[in-house]
């Protein structure tokens, strides 16, 4: 009666090992890549519950959840040949989990060298102010190269970000010139320009004067009005030659 007990508890402990290796749950997330004496079987499992064969089954749990990747700082020279230091962050997905296990040793390690190699190699290729100007264009450029590269490891790389450009000091300050340079020069030729359209509006004045006599006068009385207004102890009337060029011939006769 004794053995007998003993044999039903060591069968039922077994049995409770057994569900233990044998009952897996995957989360929502995730998918288990299951291998059968070293053969991948053709469909992964999960999400929800599944059994395993003990000792028969691998399985090989997968993260299908967006992971981003920060891209160490790589130094770079750039096409006009300015060293600069830049790093970058990826995001992507595996949307096929049996090629990440099967087709790849380590798909994190693998895209993160693909992505620093393409960092420096695009780079390399575009000028300082393309880099600084045009960073969606790079940033693009970025993307469709690595995920281009990482499509047979079943990745999807979805965004690509340069995070930052650190420029020598040297060129930070010969930048700030030729900055300050291009403000003073715009500066100038905008004054220019308001003084080109200043003297096209006092053309037009003048000829409108010309034309009619009247308009000087009505300026005329329109200036006294002014001057009245102010505060000033002394004032000035300016008197136009015409009003006095009557007087002027009176006294030469």
């Amino acid at each position: 009666m004794d053995a007998a007990l003993v044999a039903l508890g060591v069968i039922l402990f077994l049995l409770a090992l057994f569900a233990i290796a044998a009952i897996k749950v995957a989360r929502e997330y995730e998918r288990g890549i299951v291998f059968r004496l070293g053969r991948l079987l053709p469909q992964p499992k999960g999400p929800g519950l599944f059994l395993l064969i003990p000792i028969v089954d691998r399985m090989v749990r997968v993260d299908l959840r967006t992971i981003t990747l920060n891209i160490p700082p790589q130094e770079v020279i750039t096409k006009d040949n300015v060293p600069v230091r830049v790093n970058a962050v990826a995001y992507f997905r595996i949307v096929a989990p049996q090629d990440a296990i099967v087709q790849v040793e380590n798909f994190m390690v693998a895209t993160s060298q693909i992505a620093q190699t393409t960092l420096r190699s695009v780079l390399g290729q575009h000028q300082l102010d393309e880099l600084l100007s045009e960073r969606e264009k790079i940033n693009a450029i970025l993307q469709e190269i690595i995920d281009e590269a990482t499509a047979p490891w079943g990745i999807k790389v979805s965004i690509v970000e340069v995070k930052d450009v650190e420029i020598p000091q040297g060129m930070q300050r010969a930048m700030a010139r030729q900055a300050e340079a291009e403000r003073e020069r715009r500066a100038k030729v905008i004054a220019a320009e308001g003084e080109f359209q200043a003297s096209e509006r006092l053309k037009d004045a003048a000829n409108v004067i010309e034309d009619h006599p009247v308009a000087l006068q009505l300026r005329y009385l329109q200036t006294l009005i002014e001057l009245g207004g102010s505060q000033s102890t002394t004032i000035v009337f300016p008197a136009p030659i015409d009003l006095l060029s009557p007087f002027i011939k009176d006294r030469q006769a």
